[in-house]
């Protein structure tokens, strides 16, 4: 095998054919220096009991193809054997992919996926700043940057992100989650006594008695604009025989008796009448909770309400106002709910930044979390390397690693040609000054 035509990786993208032209030329300048001192060595072998000078032109050129050729074998038993002759301790690569693999992935997880080595490069990043700047689109003087802010990537992927999600869910397979959320939350579990405990708080923190007001005040103003209708409602109720002139005097008194009574519950807050009212709604809230019979009445009047086609349409309508409400918003840059979130991540990046009682609660946040991950999930971490590295065929492993560092290990060879000629001059010299 050529000592300067080794295989090299599949070409895969424009950053690997232009790796793969790199490592192609250095290859070929360390074999042309290679040829050119074998040619420098010819002729000054040949001449130089003519021209005895040249005799440390040979050691020079001696010197540089040893160095050459070692650098040459120690560079390509990296990566395969040596024209092909299976010399032990060479294909390195190929022949330790797993263990490079392994000690690769070990070697991550020791110095990079280390709890303290995480904490330490988040503090001195400060995460929590790093977001805000970020989110609220600002530089460190506080400058507006012209770029979009992260708040509006963050709404523009997010709008993607709903959008794909409404694409892929079936409109019956939401309503039907939903429905069994209805089910579970509002129709299975029973009304009476979660009211009873509601309208109970309401009723002895005294809420209820500003209805019971506007009750009143409206009884009070129907019969304000109804004396004609009271003095009929008598007249239709009194005998045939009684004359008409007894009915209008009887309706005047049970008019003037009404606004009597209606004005006096509206104007005392302690009438008996209210009072009444109150007793009567208090014993309502206990019976909601304790008494079976009303606890009973109220699952009827729930039945009655959410009977299951009523469940089914609730759930139909809540997921397609929702779907509706959100598309709209998110396909309109300039809808109202979008410039809302834009404008609230803006407003928490800004936060983030002048406030550093936040910024701190987020960096411990964050540090919290990373700390989190590489401590319990180091081993799946580090086991991705170690298995891709597994999976890979030993050749292609070795052209993929030459395609990466090949280029700089031609400097080995290039190194060593000219260490090898200085080294044999030097040594020619000395030997012939002391020895010659």
């Amino acid at each position: 095998m050529d000592v300067n035509t080794a295989p090299t990786p599949d070409v895969a993208t424009p950053g690997d054919a232009l790796k793969a032209a790199a490592l192609a030329r250095m290859k070929g300048i360390a074999l042309g220096l290679l040829i050119l001192l074998a040619v420098v060595f010819g002729v000054s072998f040949a001449l130089q009991h003519q021209y005895p000078w040249l005799g440390y032109v040979r050691a020079a050129a001696e010197g540089g193809m040893v160095g050459a050729l070692a650098d040459w074998f120690a560079v390509t038993a990296l990566f395969r054997h040596p024209m092909g002759l299976k010399i032990p301790h060479t294909a390195i690569i190929p022949r330790k992919k797993d263990q490079i693999g392994a000690s690769l992935g070990d070697f991550v997880g020791t110095n990079f996926l280390s709890e303290d080595v995480i904490r330490a490069k988040l503090a001195a990043t400060d995460p929590g700043r790093v977001i805000g700047h970020w989110l609220s689109g600002t530089d460190d003087a506080g400058a507006r940057l012209p770029a979009p802010s992260g708040a509006e990537r963050v709404a523009r992927e997010g709008s993607a992100a709903i959008r794909g999600l409404f694409t892929v869910l079936r409109d019956e397979d939401v309503q039907a989650v939903v429905e069994s959320l209805v089910r579970k939350h509002v129709v299975d579990p029973p009304w009476g006594p979660p009211l009873g405990r509601v309208a109970e708080r309401v009723f002895d923190e005294g809420h209820h008695r500003h209805l019971v007001d506007l009750l009143v005040d409206r009884a009070a103003d129907w019969v304000g604009r109804n004396h004609a209708t009271v003095n009929r409602m008598v007249s239709d109720r009194s005998p045939l025989w009684v004359p008409g002139f007894v009915d209008s005097l009887v309706g005047d008194k049970v008019y003037i008796e009404l606004a009597k009574f209606v004005k006096g519950v509206q104007q005392d807050p302690d009438h008996q009448v209210r009072q009444a009212i109150d007793t009567y709604l208090k014993e309502l809230a206990r019976d909601l909770q304790y008494d079976p019979a009303m606890i009973q009445r109220a699952e009827g009047i729930k039945a009655q309400i959410l009977g299951d086609p009523q469940v089914r349409d609730i759930a139909s309508r809540t997921w397609e106002t929702l779907k509706k409400a959100l598309l709209e918003a998110v396909e309109d840059p300039q809808s109202e709910l979008y410039r809302r979130f834009v404008g609230a991540l803006e407003d928490l990046g800004r936060r983030l930044v002048d406030d550093p009682e936040l910024g701190v609660k987020v960096n411990t946040w964050v540090a919290d979390v990373a700390a989190y991950v590489v401590s319990n999930y180091r081993d799946q971490i580090t086991g991705l390397i170690t298995d891709t590295v597994a999976r890979w065929d030993a050749e292609e492993t070795s052209r993929k690693i030459e395609l990466q560092v090949g280029r700089d290990l031609q400097f080995i060879r290039i190194n060593g040609t000219v260490v090898g000629s200085l080294a044999g001059l030097l040594l020619f010299t000395v030997a012939t000054l002391f020895f010659g």
